[in-house]
């Protein structure tokens, strides 16, 4: 027991506990076992079907959906803790699967918070129905990415998706890229340019729009380096047609969207954890059991040195995660700057955690069929997750000194 442990409701050590069996029964025999799966280039034979309707009947699909759409019931002071601790553990077994996942938590808190009725009864019955359905949150574009979330309000950094007003809904004309789940997923949060003659901030609305709405294609499934059970994919909208019901939020979608980011800040750098989780386990197992020289790994002091560094960033990493979830769940002033804090520092600190696993089961550790080089790739596309390094560096220095940081683009 660690002294977060000390800080869980019954509730969260029931999910925690519950997860950890999920993890340790079916995901990791299952990545082991079919490590081959992972390179299948048709998307989707990766991932069984078996995988997400057992991760249903655990109520881990569905996180966030309200209580009364059937959704399990969390905690409102600790949820954005929940998720945290729930994310690291499905990731401890594999992140593409955990980022499969919380996309849809993150979108059912945006909904819960932003649609109307008729549309939450809608969209989480459907959530709730089908164990494969999915939920996709699309922003980032081919000309622009998480640099627009630094908060200028420059007309350059429009949305180059633009949505037009019609008689009874909007026309929408763009593309999107690098989307989690884009390949997958049944529902779409579409962000698009509705006012070009203001700035972002102030021009930008977002729409509800379901897979099948014509003019809207699925164009490919992006083939990424890591995390490969969540399809990522690219999207298109020529001359989509969406009614005047499905448009979600009114130009302020971009300054509104917190609700999504904040809690999604904090479940990416848990996912983060949960693969430093995995390979600091499966390091520690493997300089405790083999021998070099006459005696165990771990009594080389060059090893001993190694495992002991990989364990205290594991536990930086988690101390820093549990604090900005903790302020993100009561919203203090300094969650802003907490959460990015806690997405860049897992990203950097649990990538390093990744390479000394790797080092430290040497030649085993490049292997495909041992599963130590599978979480170097997926920890090194955390580093731009839910924003790049860079543009998080900009973002905390803005929350910390809002009247002095500099601005990034735009006239000052």
């Amino acid at each position: 027991m660690n002294v977060f442990d000390l800080d869980l409701t019954e509730s969260q050590r029931m999910m925690r506990e519950a997860c950890r069996k999920f993890v340790d029964d079916t995901i990791t025999p299952f990545v082991l076992k079919n490590w081959k799966n992972e390179w299948n280039m048709t998307p989707e034979e990766r991932l069984p079907n078996s995988i997400l309707q057992e991760a249903d009947s655990l109520g881990i699909r569905t996180l966030g959906v309200p209580e009364e759409f059937g959704g399990m019931s969390l905690e409102k002071e600790h949820e954005v803790r929940t998720f945290a601790i729930i994310s690291e553990e499905i990731a401890r077994g594999d992140s593409g699967l955990a980022d499969k996942l919380v996309q849809n938590w993150k979108v059912s808190v945006l909904l819960r918070a932003q649609a109307n009725k008729e549309h939450q009864e809608n969209w989480f019955t459907k959530l709730m129905e089908n164990p494969n359905f999915l939920f996709a949150h699309a922003l980032t574009e081919p000309k622009g990415a998480s640099d627009r979330w630094l908060g200028y309000n420059a007309l350059e950094a429009a949305m180059d998706t633009k949505a037009k007003k019609v008689d009874g809904g909007w026309v929408i004309n763009g593309r999107k890229h690098y989307i989690s789940n884009g390949y997958d997923a049944s529902l779409y949060i579409i962000y698009a340019n509705t006012n070009p003659s203001v700035g972002m901030m102030d021009g930008t609305s977002s729409f509800i729009v379901p897979r099948d709405t014509k003019g809207f294609n699925v164009a490919r499934c992006n083939e990424t380096v890591g995390c490969r059970y969540m399809n990522n994919g690219e999207l298109e909208l020529i001359d989509c047609f969406v009614p005047d019901s499905h448009l979600l939020k009114s130009d302020t979608a971009l300054s509104q969207a917190g609700i999504y980011f904040r809690p999604g800040k904090i479940i990416q750098a848990a996912k983060n954890l949960g693969v430093g989780q995995a390979a600091l386990e499966k390091t520690a197992e493997f300089v405790q059991t083999y021998s070099r020289g006459g005696k165990l790994l771990i009594k080389h002091q060059i090893v001993a040195s190694r495992l002991a560094d990989m364990a205290t960033k594991v536990s930086a990493v988690r101390g820093l995660v549990m604090q900005a979830a903790k302020a993100v769940d009561q919203n203090t002033a300094d969650s802003d700057a907490l959460c990015n804090m806690a997405k860049v520092f897992a990203s950097e600190e649990i990538l390093k955690v990744c390479q000394h696993a790797m080092e430290l089961h040497g030649g085993m550790g490049a292997m495909l069929d041992a599963g130590i080089e599978k979480l170097v790739r997926d920890a090194s596309i955390f580093l731009h997750m839910d924003a790049t390094v860079d543009i998080s560096h900009f973002k905390i220095v803005k929350a910390l000194w809002p009247e002095n940081a500099g601005k990034y683009a735009g006239p000052e």
